[in-house]
């Protein structure tokens, strides 16, 4: 279970990922985020984002045209 659902879909790079990273600062330490994103390089930018921000990828996926990411708040 997530702590919070941010809704990305319809949404391009960068703001996917400029939302989430708001969304993260609401949560608390160890908290999750569930990001839901229709943007294909989404992809790549939340694997980049929680490489340099120290932020744990704990799941991702894709349903039909949906991307799937759960992130864990770590500091």
């Amino acid at each position: 279970m997530v702590d919070q659902t941010l809704d990305a879909k319809g949404l391009n790079c960068p703001l996917p990922i400029l939302r989430a990273k708001k969304a993260l600062q609401t949560i608390p330490v160890g908290g999750t985020l569930e990001v839901l994103a229709t943007d294909p390089g989404s992809v790549k930018d939340f694997q980049a984002f929680c490489n340099t921000t120290g932020t744990e990828l704990v799941e991702s996926g894709q349903q039909g045209t949906t991307y799937r990411f759960v992130l864990r708040r770590k500091h």
